[in-house]
């Protein structure tokens, strides 16, 4: 009985078997089979070469971001390189010694390795003043040279008459200044990796009479690059463009010199000191500027930031206003003190320009440092030390 019983059973299984056979050819399942095998070896192969890029990095030097690249250049550049193409002949002659060294006088203790190239003309057809960077040599760093970012920034500045004043300087002595105004500022390109780096860069203005170049000097600054905007300076050169001869492209070697600061403006400050409440007010009252042109999209504000102690406060800015040779601000901006009594304390203003042709949404006009440390005071900032809740205004020299 139990024979039969398993005969029985193996009978009804293989029947079912029978009836779930899959109605294809061979053919067509060795190729489906085929198929598969395929696509399994394709992915390993993906997954080795994936696995390989892995594991073997190249050393490659990776190109400047674009961002960048956009950054530091300027639509003068192609402007000029299509409409000198045929620039006369290059004139080399030796600059005079007595202008460059004029403007490289007292004030600088640290003297400077490395030399600027570069060329200037002015097309008195098209009153076009025309400024080629074109290397800069035996620049020597501390740091490793693979690390340099270098370019150079360019000014073109409209010196006007020495001012004695009303104002206080970062110094603190109040020694006379020529005011002066930028007229155009250029970069040129980022070049790494070298400290004799070649730039070929070329900028231009519009000056519509020759005698202007009487009161306008180059100022060129070799800087190294940093993503963070605290581009070190690492040498300049001044040339007063009235006292050379342009006519024709004019190439000239300066001797990179210390970098030094030029006075645009002055701001008239109502600082208050209040040790109850722990809180100092900055007010804002005046800003004076000299601009040869006005537009009526120009406007001004100021951003001011506090460090006391060792600690930085969240910077603070006024309204925009719209600019004139005196701009009225009025406005008081209040900061928290965190600690007394100030053993340290730093008030950097910074006035911004903006223009709503340009690209760029704002611009820097000029800074002012109040400063006080172990080493120094500055003479607004002890006053209102001295004499609490009670404001005083004075007028600060506005560099750049």
């Amino acid at each position: 009985m139990m024979v039969l019983s398993s005969g029985y059973f193996s009978g009804r299984f293989l029947s079912s078997a029978a009836v779930l056979r899959f109605p294809f050819s061979a053919a067509i399942k060795y190729s489906i089979l085929s198929l598969s095998i395929a696509l399994l070896l394709v992915a390993l192969g993906i997954l080795a070469w994936q696995a390989f890029r892995c594991f073997r990095r190249p050393a490659a030097i990776l190109p400047l971001p674009e961002a960048v690249n956009d950054l530091l250049y300027t639509d003068d550049v192609s402007e000029i390189t299509g409409q000198y193409k045929g620039i006369p002949t290059i004139k080399v002659e030796d600059v005079d010694a007595d202008i460059l060294e004029s403007t490289q006088e007292a004030g600088e203790d640290k003297m400077f390795d490395g030399w600027l190239h570069y060329s200037v003309y002015y097309d008195e057809q098209q009153h076009h003043l025309v400024v080629t960077v074109l290397e800069v040599e035996g620049l020597q760093q501390g740091r490793q040279t693979s690390s340099l970012q270098l370019f150079v920034q360019l000014k073109l500045l409209w010196i006007g008459p020495e001012m004695e004043g009303p104002y206080i300087d970062e110094g603190g002595e109040g020694t006379p200044l020529a005011l002066c105004t930028v007229l155009q500022d250029w970069r040129t390109r980022i070049v790494k990796g070298t400290c004799n780096p070649l730039f070929g860069d070329q900028f231009s203005c519009i000056l519509h009479d020759e005698k202007e170049l009487e009161h306008i000097d180059l100022r060129m600054e070799v800087r190294d690059f940093d993503k963070f905007s605290r581009h070190a300076a690492l040498g300049e050169v001044r040339t007063p463009l009235g006292q050379l001869n342009i006519s024709y492209p004019l190439e000239l070697k300066g001797k990179l010199n210390t970098p030094r600061k030029d006075l645009v403006g002055n701001v008239l400050l109502s600082l208050k000191f209040l040790p109850t409440s722990k809180r100092i007010e900055v007010g804002v009252l005046k800003v004076r500027t000299v601009h040869t042109e006005l537009h009526l999209d120009e406007a001004l504000y100021v951003r001011i930031s506090v460090q006391c102690n060792r600690c930085k406060l969240k910077y603070q800015k006024t309204s925009a206003v719209l600019r004139g040779t005196m701009t009225v601000f009025n406005e008081v901006l209040v900061f928290p003190l965190p600690e007394l009594p100030l053993q340290e304390c730093k008030i950097l203003v910074n006035v911004f320009e903006t223009h709503s042709s340009r690209k760029s949404s704002k611009h820097l006009i000029g800074q002012l440092t109040v400063n006080k440390n172990k080493n120094y005071e500055n003479e607004h900032l002890g006053l209102i030390l001295r004499s609490v809740r009670q404001p005083i205004a004075r007028w600060h020299a506005l560099l750049i």
